[in-house]
C-alpha cells in the first residue's frame, strides 16, 4: 500500500474503530491456483488475532495452507472530495479533486480449525458482538436455535484465526490542507451525505485541541 508519512495511521484506537466499523474484510492469499480473495466478516480478539469462519464448501480452507500468510483488508468510510469544499479555492484555484478514506491492512498467519469448540466460539463471538450492537437485550443467541439445527450448521463451516504479525493503516483525511480547508472538507462531506467520514475527521480535530 502506498503510504505517505502524513497519511499513515498509527493511532491504535483509530485502527480498532476501522476494523470494528467495517468488519467485512477482504482476505487475499497466494495459492497454487494463483491469487484468491474472499470477503468475510472478522472480529478482533483481545489478543490481537482475527477470528472468522467460512463455509465448508468454500475452497479457501483447502487452497490456503495452515500457517500461511494472508492479507486481511478492512475498508472504512470513503468519499469524493470536491475542490469546491475548500474556502481558499476562489483565492487561487490551486486545488484538485481527491478521495478521502480509511483502510487497514492486517498481515498474519492463518490457522483453520475444524473442531466443534472452535467453530462454536467463532460463531458465538461474532454473532454476540453484532447482535448486542443491533438488538441490545433482545440479541439473538446460538441457544435460541434448536440444538440439532445449530449442530447441522456448525458441521458446514470451518473456523479460523489469523495471528496478526504486521498492520499498516492509512487515514487519508485532508491532513495535508490548512485548517480552514480541512473544516471546509468536513462541512462539504456532511452536506454531500458522508457524515460518518466527516465525523471521523472531526474526532481527529478534537484530539489536537
Amino acid at each position: 500500500m502506498y503510504l505517505p508519512p502524513h497519511f499513515e495511521e498509527i493511532d491504535s484506537e483509530q485502527i480498532g474503530e476501522v476494523i470494528d466499523s467495517a468488519p467485512l474484510a477482504c482476505i487475499a492469499a497466494h495459492t497454487e491456483n494463483g491469487l484468491i480473495a474472499n470477503h468475510i466478516p472478522l472480529l478482533a480478539a483481545p489478543d490481537g488475532s482475527l477470528i472468522g469462519h467460512v463455509a465448508m464448501a468454500n475452497d479457501m480452507h483447502r487452497l490456503i495452507a495452515d500457517g500461511q500468510e494472508v492479507l486481511a483488508i478492512f475498508r472504512g468510510s470513503d468519499a469524493y472530495v470536491s475542490p469546491n469544499f475548500y474556502p481558499s479555492k476562489p483565492e487561487h484555484h490551486r486545488h484538485v479533486p481527491t478521495w478521502n478514506y480509511q483502510v487497514v491492512h492486517a498481515y498474519g498467519d492463518i490457522t483453520f480449525q475444524h473442531d466443534d469448540h472452535s467453530k462454536r466460539a467463532a460463531v458465538g463471538l461474532l454473532t454476540r458482538n453484532h447482535e448486542r450492537k443491533l438488538n441490545g437485550k433482545n440479541a439473538w443467541r446460538m441457544s435460541d436455535a434448536p440444538a440439532d439445527y445449530m449442530q447441522q450448521n456448525l458441521a458446514e463451516i470451518v473456523a479460523f484465526r489469523i495471528a496478526v504479525t504486521r498492520t499498516l493503516a492509512k487515514s487519508k483525511l485532508s491532513q495535508n490542507h490548512e485548517e480552514r480547508d480541512y473544516l471546509g472538507a468536513i462541512s462539504g462531506l456532511h452536506e454531500s451525505g458522508h457524515s460518518v467520514l466527516a465525523q471521523r475527521m472531526e474526532s481527529r480535530l478534537h484530539k489536537t485541541e
